[in-house]
C-alpha cells in the first residue's frame, strides 16, 4: 500500500535543492569540472536540468496542495501572498550583494532571478490549477510552446531583421528583455531568467501539475514511464528546429527537462513509495525545507564573499585556499570538494530542522 504522502516527491525536491548548491558553490569559478556548468548557449548539460526541476515539482506540489481547494478569494489571498514572498526573497539577493548597504547606485539592480521566476509561475499556474481542468492545461501548455517557438523563430523585429535563436540582438527573448529591463539584467544582452522566456517555464509548471495527476492515479509506473518517453521523444525531435537551450527556455527545453524529471521521478517513486526501499531520507529532510535551505545557503554564500580576511581575501576565498586547496589535489577535485562539503552542511541543516520538527513555508 502506497502512503498517503508521496516521499518520492520530497526526495527528489531535496536531491534538486543539494546539486542546485552544489553547482552555486564551487572553490573557485575558474575551475570547475564541465557537467557541473551550464551549456554556453545551445545545449543540455546536468546542471541545465536543476532549475527546470525545481518548477516541474512546484507543479506536483500545486496539484496535491490544492486538489481539495476551495475556488476562494482565501484560497487565492494565500497563493499570492506565497508568491510575493518568493518574489521579495529573491529580490532581496539581488540587492544584498553588492548593493547592499543600500549605498550604491540601484540603476543595474538585477531584477529577475531564480526565486522571482518561480514566484510568478507559482502564482500563475496555482490560479490556472484552480480554475481550469487537466485537459485546458494541457491545451494552454501546448499552444505556449508551439506559439513561442513560432514567434521566436519567424516574426521578424520591428526594424524588419528577421530573428534568431542565438544569443544576439535579433533574439526576440534578449530583445524583449533589454527593452523592457534595460540595465536591470543579468547580462546587457540576455537574462536566464527574463521576462519572455518565464512564458515557457510556466509549461514546465504545468507539466509538473499533469504529472502530479498521474502520480495520483492507478498504474502510476507505467504512465509516468510513458509520459517521459512522450516527452523526450517530442523534445529531441523539436531539438531539431528549436534548439534546446536554457538560457530562452526553448520549447525543446521545456519538453526534455519534463521528461528527464518525469523518468527520474518513476524510478525514485518505484523504489521509495512503492518497493518501500528507505533510501534518500537525507534528501528528505532538505526537500521537505528546500526554500529555505536555498535561501540561506544563497544569503549565506553572499555574507561569506562580503566578509573581508586581510587585505586582499575573504572568507570564501581563504577556507578555500587554506583547507581544500592540496598539492594532491587537482584543482578541479579541489573546487569540487569545497562545493560538496558545502551542500554536506546544508543537508546536516536539514535533517536538524526535521529532528527538531521544525518546517518553515514560505
Amino acid at each position: 500500500m502506497i502512503k498517503k504522502r508521496i516521499e518520492s516527491v520530497d526526495v527528489l525536491r531535496g536531491f534538486t535543492i543539494a546539486l542546485m548548491i552544489l553547482v552555486n558553490t564551487p572553490g573557485t569559478w575558474s575551475n570547475v569540472y564541465p557537467p557541473l556548468l551550464h551549456a554556453n548557449w545551445h545545449g543540455l548539460t546536468p546542471t541545465d536540468l536543476i532549475f527546470p526541476f525545481f518548477l516541474f515539482i512546484v507543479g506536483i506540489s500545486i496539484y496535491f496542495a490544492y486538489k481539495r481547494s476551495e475556488n476562494s478569494f482565501l484560497t487565492y489571498k494565500k497563493i499570492g501572498i506565497r508568491s510575493l514572498k518568493l518574489f521579495g526573497l529573491g529580490l532581496f539577493l539581488n540587492i544584498f550583494l553588492p548593493y547592499f548597504p543600500f549605498i550604491n547606485d540601484f540603476e543595474t539592480l538585477r531584477i529577475p532571478g531564480v526565486l522571482q521566476r518561480i514566484g510568478i509561475v507559482f502564482f500563475i499556474c496555482g490560479v490556472m490549477y484552480l480554475n481550469f481542468n487537466w485537459k485546458v492545461l494541457l491545451s494552454i501548455g501546448l499552444a505556449i510552446l508551439i506559439g513561442y517557438w513560432l514567434f521566436l523563430g519567424f516574426v521578424p523585429l520591428p526594424d524588419g531583421t528577421l530573428p534568431t535563436f542565438d544569443r544576439a540582438a535579433n533574439n526576440w527573448s534578449n530583445f524583449i528583455d533589454s527593452s523592457i529591463l534595460g540595465k536591470h539584467m543579468w547580462q546587457p544582452d540576455y537574462d536566464p531568467e527574463g521576462l519572455f522566456s518565464t512564458l515557457p517555464s510556466i509549461v514546465t509548471c504545468i507539466s509538473g501539475i499533469l504529472i502530479g495527476k498521474v502520480l495520483d492515479n492507478a498504474n502510476q509506473i507505467k504512465n509516468l514511464l510513458l509520459s517521459a518517453l512522450v516527452l523526450l521523444v517530442s523534445g529531441y525531435v523539436l531539438d531539431m528546429f528549436f534548439p534546446i537551450n536554457k538560457a530562452i527556455w526553448s520549447s525543446s527545453f521545456v519538453l526534455v527537462t519534463s521528461g528527464w524529471g518525469t523518468l527520474i521521478l518513476a524510478i525514485i517513486f518505484y523504489l521509495r513509495d512503492v518497493k518501500d526501499i528507505k533510501f534518500g531520507k537525507i534528501f528528505k529532510y532538505v526537500g521537505m525545507n528546500a526554500i529555505t535551505i536555498y535561501f540561506l545557503s544563497s544569503f549565506i554564500s553572499k555574507c561569506m564573499y562580503l566578509i573581508k580576511v586581510g587585505d586582499n581575501s575573504n572568507v570564501h576565498s581563504y577556507l578555500y585556499e587554506t583547507i581544500f586547496v592540496q598539492s594532491f589535489f587537482s584543482d578541479n577535485f579541489s573546487s569540487f570538494l569545497y562545493g560538496i562539503t558545502v551542500v554536506l552542511f546544508y543537508m546536516g541543516l536539514g535533517y536538524a530542522m526535521f529532528r527538531k520538527k521544525i518546517f518553515i513555508k514560505v
